[in-house]
């Protein structure tokens, strides 16, 4: 069965999980935008513990604006923010360096929409990894959605409860594994290994 989902920016492993675990992937392109969610926004393992990187958007006068109109708000230099709190992260972590070049464009490209950006991060990943996700695009909202594995919930960090099997992280021994963060992490730490932790989780 094919999973539906929103793009978020560089997604939670258990958008990965089910992902990889599914026939295909359908991304949901006609929400309206919902603040505090992994849209536009990632969590990783920094030094300190858990670390909230967030993308700013700039404020529609609308009360509802569909996702894939939010524009990214361009007076604040958070591009190269989020890249220097991925490298105080995981500089030391064994596949920074070998990912960092597929990794750099993302953040010097100049994205004027939320949209473009979490599709590019969704396959700049997946060609880290070394998988091919079959994907489709919706075109019209879906309140409910029996014909999909409706993940849509993903996108919201407070309602995804996925548990996953703990792997090596780089501050773990300061503050304990950390859970279902950026799949970034996970790729960091176990390059393309990520793949078979990936298929392997309970969903």
């Amino acid at each position: 069965m094919n999973v539906l989902l929103h793009p978020t920016y560089f997604p939670s492993i258990s958008h990965f999980v089910a992902m990889l675990q599914a026939d295909g992937v359908v991304f949901e392109m006609d929400d309206n935008f919902q603040k505090q969610t992994n849209r536009n926004r990632m969590y990783i393992h920094s030094p300190n513990g858990i670390q909230l990187l967030n993308i700013p958007i700039k404020h529609s006068k609308t009360a509802h604006q569909k996702t894939r109109d939010v524009q990214l708000e361009t007076a604040f230099n958070w591009q190269k923010q989020h890249f220097k709190s991925l490298e105080a992260a995981y500089r030391t972590s064994p596949f920074f360096e070998y990912f960092e070049d597929d990794l750099r464009p993302i953040f010097e490209k100049k994205h004027t929409f939320l949209m473009d950006l979490n599709l590019e991060t969704f396959e700049v990943v997946s060609q880290c990894l070394g998988v091919t996700i079959p994907v489709e695009k919706t075109t019209e909202y879906f309140q409910e959605a029996p014909q999909f594995k409706d993940c849509r919930n993903l996108a919201n960090g407070k309602k995804d409860f996925s548990v996953f099997e703990p792997y090596t992280q780089v501050f773990e021994e300061k503050n304990g594994f950390i859970n279902n963060l950026s799949i970034l992490d996970l790729l960091f730490n176990e390059g393309r290994y990520a793949v078979d932790y990936l298929k392997n989780q309970n969903f």
